[in-house]
């Protein structure tokens, strides 16, 4: 725990340590500015002669207006600037944020969608808008739900103004992040001033060979006196996307040890299902935004800020699974044969790598579903200055909604299958596809009956009402600040989801549907760039004609059943939190000190509300919870020279589990025994967390960087894994969470960035930007029987980016090459190996020329280099997923008047 006493005791330890550093002449150079450290920290730096450098290029004014943010700044922060309105440095909000040193994202079909900070996942980050809590779109398209997670696709980059991540975090900042506070802000009136910009661009990926259409339109106009303005912005943003991707959910152990099954020693891993697959979307999204200023005097200003966003994708899967280790298995009442292990099998270590496998089933499977986000966000500032006072209200509401336009769109699951004999050959590493064979002809529909029918429709609403008002005023002396205040935040999570298990085809010919029921694969390249000799081409359902023949008015009328109920949830959150801050500044010799310290008190309110079934009993059930959490923060600031600034920070933080994780719920799979349930009694992770660092700008543009981390985390939430009976289905593997100890996170970052503005003309626009990423972790914990050491889920090891740019005059270019360890994604379970994610590397590059002084034309890159994602099993001779969504061109025009 936090005490005051540790606080000054390192706020006493910098001092001594740091104060020698400012030698006689350097305490000369800041003599007339080290009342306050603020003063020291507001002024400009020059060359070696004394005279301004000014830097006009694009990516290199968003460059100076980072470091310029982190160096005045109170706490730890790195931050990204839009260098003019509509023009923010990547397409994407998540693909700039990478670039800040210790944040990794998750690129899902080549989209950045979730961020990572200092090597914890996305559920441990808070993200707000404006400084304010927001709503949250959750994951629909399959049987997942995320909980936590902000969806950064969800946010047009054209919209925003800065992006601030906070890692050393103080005591009037909202709670919720163990990794860092990411901080969105669009663009306001009074700012901006009166401007137009109007972005055409198109949207090329390769692997489709489809070009879609994106527009933003921004206006922003400012009354003469300056007093009022109003900013109003749309946008429509097209993509058409293909990932080919060979998958596999797991190696198992174990699975072929009794003797009718083959008699394998125990102890011994094999693949289950696996599957390759053609994944596509077609996504459409419509954006606007509106922000209003009123400042009728210097001391008060009212800001209302309205986003909005519908968000369409329109899935589609062609895939082909393969299920290995089927056992007790009925498919439409037919109880099927159990697979069993062929003679002459291979074993190396102890994974089979080579094996026939009798009786296995092959299953061709589309899965179709339309998927719509909306967002809307409607927030309300008043800022009120009188002399040395401060006074801040906030209130926010949003609401966001995850949900199928139609049940004919939620998830439809088209299915034949054949049982044969399966080949499998794994012996080449992870990075290829396995040799995959069976003498029966995937390709034709004569070998096919039709499986079960399955229509999973989801809805998840989630509401967030926030308020907050603080009050602060300012001294002369050491106490330069005191602030207090005050906040509620309610949220509401509803989901539902129900599962149409639809049989009344099943076992009979495929071909009985028709021709236009079933179609080859409409790609003959799949995976071309990966060698292997896995299935190629295979016979794929049609969505339409399935729907059409087994989704009746009379079967969509059916009443929901018990899976269903125990599917769907709700989870209520009350939170109401206090805070005093108070900042200080004084000189240790000739070193300028600023700070705060403060602590923040939080109580939770929490109810998870769902269904538990017993036989054919249904009963709704809710679980209340209260959480009462005392927060702590430190923050110290030296300005050793006028040029390097050293910091310390201490803080106590938390991270609410994820909503999924603590509704009373059960969902089962309907592809394999496997099912994932909440815990209600779930408490939040907390963890105590220091932070040191040194930085040095010595140049506006240039800043050299190192910082060094420690986070000891309590209550450490992990996997447990059971075997349940799940009345209908049989033993199921039920996957939930539970509170599993300790973990220790630990790290170091180096940051550097500079334009070269000491070369000569016209060499002086080359620059160059870099950072660098070390996490280690030290944990101890149990999924299932399995321990898992030293290792978090999400948490690569190391990561870097690097960046170079030539930004001068019409003419800035930048190529950036973004990498990051590999990571584990899944503890696995007691049969069930871990699974990691290989380390991956993203080379991306922009060019952008000035044709006119209002015109534009620019040209970007993702995923220049083509670079697959992949990962493996615990071991690399067990495959499991290759990823391939090629590259992404965007070009474009931007006219600003």
């Amino acid at each position: 725990m936090i005490t005051v006493r540790s606080l000054l005791k390192a706020s006493v330890t910098l001092v001594f340590v740091t104060g020698p550093l400012a030698s006689p002449a350097l305490a000369q150079e800041v003599s007339a500015a080290t009342a306050a450290a603020p003063q020291a920290a507001q002024q400009d730096d020059g060359d070696a002669e004394g005279a301004e450098i000014v830097v006009n290029g694009t990516y290199a004014r968003s460059l100076a207006a980072g470091i310029e943010t982190k160096r005045r700044a109170a706490y730890g922060v790195d931050s990204i600037s839009s260098t003019d309105i509509g023009k923010f440095p990547t397409q994407n909000v998540a693909e700039a944020l990478q670039l800040v040193p210790g944040v990794a994202i998750t690129r899902p079909r080549g989209e950045g969608l979730y961020v990572s900070v200092r090597g914890l996942g996305p559920q441990f980050q808070n993200t707000l808008m404006n400084g304010r809590t927001i709503a949250l779109n959750d994951l629909i398209e399959n049987g997942g739900a995320a909980g936590r997670q902000f969806r950064f696709e969800m946010l047009p980059a054209e919209f925003t103004s800065s992006i601030d991540v906070v890692k050393t975090p103080t005591a009037d900042m909202s709670e919720g992040a163990l990794g860092g506070n990411i901080d969105v802000k669009t663009f306001h009136p009074l700012e901006v001033g009166n401007k137009t910009t109007v972005n055409i661009r198109g949207t090329y990926t390769t692997q489709t060979k489809d070009v879609r259409p994106n527009v933003t339109v921004l206006t922003s106009a400012r009354s003469t006196d300056g007093t009022f303005g109003i900013l109003a912005g749309a946008q429509y943003w097209g993509k058409t996307v293909r990932n080919d991707r060979f998958m596999n959910f797991g190696w198992l152990t174990d699975r072929y040890t009794d003797p009718a099954r083959g008699g394998a020693p125990a102890g011994l891993y094999s693949p289950t299902r696996t599957r390759p697959t053609v994944e596509t979307e077609d996504r459409k999204r419509i954006s606007g935004i509106v922000s209003a200023q009123w400042q009728p005097t210097p001391e008060l200003q009212t800001t209302l800020d309205v986003v909005a966003t519908r968000l369409d994708v329109a899935y589609d899967e062609f895939g082909l699974d393969i299920y290995p280790d089927d056992n007790n298995v009925t498919i439409g009442g037919v109880k099927q044969l159990p697979t069993v292990l062929q003679p002459g099998y291979t074993v190396v270590g102890d994974t089979i790598t080579k094996a026939t496998i009798a009786n296995a089933r092959f299953m061709a499977s589309r899965e179709y579903s339309l998927n719509r986000h909306d967002l809307i966000t409607i927030g309300l500032k008043q800022a009120w200055n009188p002399d040395r006072w401060h006074v801040t209200a906030n209130v926010n509401w949003s609401a966001a909604h995850s949900y199928h336009p139609d049940y004919r769109t939620g998830t439809v699951r088209s299915r034949a299958y054949f049982i044969a004999p399966l080949t499998y050959d794994a012996s080449g590493g992870y990075q290829t596809m396995p040799t995959l064979t069976t003498p029966v002809d995937v390709t034709n529909p004569a070998n096919y009956k039709l499986y079960q029918f399955n229509i999973a429709p989801k809805d998840s609403k989630d509401w967030d009402f926030y308020s907050r008002l603080d009050i602060g005023h300012d001294f002369d002396g050491f106490l330069s600040k005191l602030a207090a205040g005050g906040e509620y935040h309610w949220r509401k999570r509803d989901y539902f989801r129900r599962d149409y298990l639809i049989d009344t085809g099943t076992n009979q010919p495929l071909t009985s549907l028709g021709a236009g029921a079933y179609q080859q694969l409409p790609y003959d390249d799949f995976l071309s760039g990966v060698s292997g000799n896995a299935f190629r081409n295979w016979l794929v359902p049609v969505t339409q004609a399935y729907v059409g023949n087994f989704f009746t008015p009379a079967i969509q009328g059916q009443p929901i059943t018990n899976g269903d109920r125990r599917s769907s949830f709700v989870v209520t959150e009350k939170i109401a939190a206090a805070y005093v801050r108070a900042d200080y500044q004084f000189d240790a010799g000739q070193v300028p000190v600023s700070g705060n310290l403060g602590v923040r008190y939080v109580h939770t309110d929490q109810v998870a509300s769902g269904t538990l079934t017993s036989g054919t009993t249904a009963t709704p059930v809710s679980y209340p919870k209260t959480f009462n959490n005392v927060l702590p923060s430190f923050n110290l600031r030296a300005d050793l020279t006028p040029k390097l600034v050293g910091r310390l920070a201490a803080s106590r933080v938390l991270t609410r589990p994820n909503v999924t994780d603590t509704a009373p719920r059960i969902t089962v799979s309907t592809d394999a025994a496997t099912a994932s349930g909440g815990n209600p009694q779930l408490v939040p992770f907390l963890a105590t967390q220091f932070d040191g660092s040194l930085e040095w700008y010595f140049a506006p543009s240039g800043m050299l960087s190192g910082a060094v981390f420690y986070k000891a985390m309590d209550d450490y939430i992990t996997q447990s894994n059971t075997e349940i009976n799940i009345p209908g289905r049989g033993i199921v593997r039920l996957s939930s969470s539970v509170n599993g100890g300790d973990a220790k996170v630990y790290g170091a970052e180096a940051a550097y960035s500079q334009v070269f503005t000491f070369l000569p003309a016209p060499f002086d626009g080359f620059g160059v930007q870099g950072s660098y990423t070390h996490t280690e972790v030290k944990a101890d914990y149990t999924a299932g029987s399995r321990t898992i050491k030293d290792q978090m889920i999400g948490l690569s090891k190391n990561s870097f980016n690097l960046v170079g740019f030539y930004d001068k005059g019409p003419l800035s270019a930048r190529l950036s090459y973004v990498w990051r360890d590999k990571y584990l994604s899944s503890t696995g379970s007691t049969v069930q190996a871990p699974t990691y994610v290989a380390a991956f590397g993203s080379l991306d590059g922009q060019l952008s020329v000035r044709a006119a002084d209002n015109l534009t034309l620019s040209l970007e890159g993702i995923n220049l280099a083509g670079a697959h994602q992949d990962t493996y099993n615990d071991s690399k001779q067990r495959f499991g997923e290759i990823n391939y969504y090629g590259r992404t061109i965007l070009f474009g025009v931007r006219a600003e008047f």
